[in-house]
């Protein structure tokens, strides 16, 4: 199961509270203050960690508790402070927080988007640790029994929602094959069968090229269908995952299996994608124009040449062919971006 929105609770420690305490000894039975100050609560922080790929976890385990400060001691002993706890997200996660607009309703408020591995959010401070009776002698009193309680920790309530970060992401209706071009460039092996959906959830591969030692991702996104962009079908949970990647890569079925045309499937798909993010019209595109087994297929590729400006690759991902040069320009596209945006 692949999970990437979730809600989870989260509760900082407390602060210790301060310690009230006289130094008594043998040669100083009438000593000063000596209460220590209590330790700060744990935060609770969400961390991007790039072994782990979706939510899965945080879907059960919904809700996480810092550990207390410890209280102050005599002999000027402070408490430790409370115990950190981190909560380990994919990169690409966005965190919006529960916001209590007027005691009715709760608005969410984009706070963080941990887009790379190691990048932190501190979800929720630990409170602070209460003063020890140290602190509050003076000239007129010497012997004071005043000390702090330490402050609450904080309480809140996050939604976490993850947009996958791929180099390319395949964009294609069902069935169109990006499952199997995906399974026939990567190490990914994604559910396939000749049905509508299979894949309802997202599958990323990595794709790797020998000669250099490089490689990029690939992101097999749930297929599309007319009106995604209202939400229709798999919508939503399909789009904000297009969001991140660097080229798109439309994956079109040269063989009418469904009765569309491939040229109407595409502008279909662009239409889709612009209407949910009109900065998605401009991502770089490239058409893998699949199933060119078919008989069908030579003289649709000729209509499509003319229906579009995009760079078209013909393949055949059952029969593995027409893959090597498709490969070769997604390296080089990915490149290109990465070079352009530093």
């Amino acid at each position: 199961m692949f999970v990437d929105k979730v809600k989870v609770k989260v509760r900082a420690g407390s602060g210790g509270n301060g310690c009230s305490s006289f130094r008594r000894e043998r040669n100083l039975p009438k000593g000063g203050p000596d209460g220590g100050d209590g330790g700060n609560g744990g935060n609770v922080i969400f961390e991007a960690n790039e072994n782990n790929m979706n939510l899965n976890a945080l879907k059960y385990l919904n809700h996480y508790e810092a550990d207390n400060g410890e209280h102050g001691k005599g002999k000027q002993l402070h408490g430790h402070t409370g115990k950190d706890v981190i909560i380990y997200v994919p990169p690409g996660t966005c965190v919006k927080e529960f916001e209590d607009v007027d005691n009715e309703y709760f608005e969410l408020v984009f706070v963080a988007d941990l887009d790379e591995h190691g990048s932190r959010y501190v979800a929720a401070t630990g409170g602070n640790g209460g003063r020890g009776n140290m602190h509050f002698a003076t000239s007129r009193n010497r012997a004071p029994r005043k000390c702090e309680e330490g402050t609450l920790g904080e309480e809140k309530e996050f939604e976490l929602e993850l947009k996958i970060i791929a180099d390319v992401g395949l964009v294609g209706y069902p069935n169109a094959g990006k499952s199997s071009f995906l399974d026939a460039v990567t190490n990914a092996t994604p559910e396939m069968a000749p049905y509508p959906f299979t894949t309802l959830t997202p599958n990323i591969g990595i794709l790797n090229y020998p000669e250099d030692l490089t490689h990029i991702t690939i992101a097999d996104i749930p297929g599309l269908i007319e009106g995604a962009s209202d939400n229709v079908g798999l919508g939503h949970d399909f789009l904000r995952h297009v969001e991140r990647t660097k080229v798109l890569l439309y994956v079109l079925d040269m063989a009418g299996t469904d009765g569309r045309e491939p040229w109407d499937d595409l502008v279909h798909l662009q239409k889709e994608l612009e209407l949910y993010n009109p900065l998605l019209a401009d991502f770089p595109g490239i058409i893998a124009a699949n199933k060119m087994d078919e008989e069908i297929a030579e003289e649709k590729l000729a209509t499509l040449r003319t229906k579009t400006d995009m760079e078209i690759f013909p393949i055949c991902t059952i029969l593995e062919e027409g893959l090597d040069p498709l490969k070769a320009k997604l390296k080089k596209c990915v490149r290109e971006n990465v070079e352009n945006a530093s």
